[in-house]
């Protein structure tokens, strides 16, 4: 099924299960996106911050830009130069 729009939701797994009066893994289950969305959001995210990189942006400019911390910047980073997307750190 999937989720209906890959916005953060307000309400946590266990709220909404409480309030429906199912289990958590239902809901779970029931709202999550589906992994090949993930995969290519995440995909897109990770090239993002590679052509910020390369424009020579520090991991704080670019994590300021992209609205995330810098350490989720490092890891992104890492995981392109781990799949070729970006040459070895100097």
């Amino acid at each position: 099924m999937g989720a209906e729009t890959p916005a953060r939701r307000k309400r946590t797994a266990r709220e909404v299960a409480a309030s429906l009066g199912a289990s958590e893994r239902t809901v779970r289950r029931i709202i999550a996106e589906p992994r090949e969305d993930f995969e290519r959001r995440a995909r897109e995210r990770r090239k993002t911050a590679v052509d910020l990189r390369e424009q020579g942006k520090k991991y704080r400019e670019i994590a300021d830009e992209m609205g995330c911390s810098v350490g989720q910047v490092s890891y992104m980073l890492h995981v392109a130069r781990k799949n070729g997307e970006l040459p070895p750190a100097t």
